[in-house]
């Protein structure tokens, strides 16, 4: 059994490479990750609409208005609001 011994250059070497690995692995997972999405949130379309919490809920359950729920935060769609605006509500 032989012994190897690792000079200072072997070592920066070593870095180099763990250091663009790593970087290869996060450039692949922030590609990975979604866009923010397209929308309004809650306090937002009740500007736009001038309407409250709870008309919003009754428009979503009727399905006039559809929704995004991202990590606990509630995104109407843009163009369901446009609709809504364009009716005269």
């Amino acid at each position: 059994m032989g012994i190897d011994i690792v000079t200072k250059d072997d070592l920066l070497v070593f870095r180099n490479n763990l250091l663009a690995d790593l970087k290869a692995v996060i450039c692949e997972v922030v590609q990975k990750i979604p866009e923010s999405p397209e929308g309004y949130k809650t306090k937002h379309v009740r500007a736009i609409l001038g309407c409250s919490v709870n008309k919003l809920v009754a428009l979503r359950i009727s399905r006039k208005i559809r929704v995004k729920k991202v990590g606990g935060t509630l995104y109407y769609n843009k163009e369901d609001v446009r609709k809504l605006v364009q009716e005269g509500y």
